[in-house]
């Protein structure tokens, strides 16, 4: 428990800084990831924001060794609330009453979630290769596309702002790949041995899994939070994370879904509330559409 409440508010902080730190940056394009990369490693907030990220996920390692992937995931979302107090007291970003409405019931289908699970579940250790790689590979190549049907749309002349809901939705497939191969590392470290930890990773899909889309979701994340209010697109990118490790995460690891009628209408309504939230949300950005017609 303690884990997973530090690594909400690593994340979290994580976020925020990366968000104030992007603000203040030149704009960053992912046809051009070097020149991405070096402006971010020449930001020392940014690179406090990293370091956050990065003992938010050393903390998700403990709590995936601890806990079934779905009530892993439960925690996780939690930290929500504390990103968008965050947001609106350190960013001052504001939302519409529509996200704020569409955010709220997130978040209750996250609650749903997480209502539905057991605390005395099995922790599944192991996924089978192929099916692993079924999911998660056409999961990639959505989310790389989604992501590049998006920013075609927002360099159209006369195109409105996004909201950024499209590249939440695109890194939060990602991310949510990267969730399960975080997962399966998790499950080999009880393996005796630096040596024989090393080759038995090296062997699996796991390590490769975490290089992609650790490389793509940061050049993709980061040039999405800098144009998108972190506000907006967190929620949404943390959303589909959610949703695709727990429903894809109980498919590979073979954690089984509940049992009692009532466990498992609240595990199913609240994946169905989340997703079509998402396809409701607005795409354009009011806020930024005003701003620009007072100038």
């Amino acid at each position: 428990m303690m884990a997973a409440l530090l690594a909400n508010v690593a994340y979290s902080t994580g976020f925020v800084l990366e968000k104030r730190a992007l603000s203040a940056l030149p704009p960053l394009s992912t046809t051009r990831p070097a020149r991405l990369l070096r402006l971010l490693l020449g930001s020392p907030l940014w690179l406090a924001g990293s370091a956050a990220l990065a003992a938010g996920f050393a903390a998700q390692l403990v709590v995936y060794r601890t806990l079934p992937i779905a009530a892993a995931q439960g925690l996780f979302v939690s930290g929500l609330v504390l990103l968008l107090l965050l947001s609106s007291r350190v960013l001052g970003e504001r939302t519409t009453g529509r996200e704020r409405a569409g955010i709220g019931l997130i978040l209750c289908a996250l609650v749903m979630v997480v209502a539905s699970l057991r605390g005395d579940g099995d922790v599944s250790r192991t996924a089978a290769t192929g099916t692993l790689l079924a999911l998660c590979v056409p999961s990639l190549v959505a989310g790389v596309w989604l992501y590049g049907a998006a920013e075609w749309r927002a360099h159209r002349p006369g195109r409105r702002p996004p909201t950024g809901v499209e590249y939440g939705v695109a890194v939060g497939l990602l991310y949510g790949v990267s969730s399960l191969a975080i997962k399966g590392v998790s499950g080999l470290l009880t393996t005796d041995g630096l040596g024989s930890l090393a080759l038995t990773l090296l062997r699996g899909p796991y390590p490769y899994l975490l290089l992609f889309t650790g490389a793509a979701g940061l050049v993709l994340s980061q040039a999405a939070l800098q144009r998108c209010r972190a506000s907006l697109i967190v929620p949404v990118c943390t959303t589909v994370t959610c949703v695709f490790t727990v429903v894809c995460g109980t498919v590979a690891f073979g954690e089984p879904l509940p049992h009692e009628p009532w466990r498992l209408a609240l595990r199913l309504g609240g994946t169905a509330l989340a997703v079509c939230v998402l396809l409701t949300l607005p795409r354009h950005d009011a806020a930024l559409e005003l701003e620009g017609s007072e100038r």
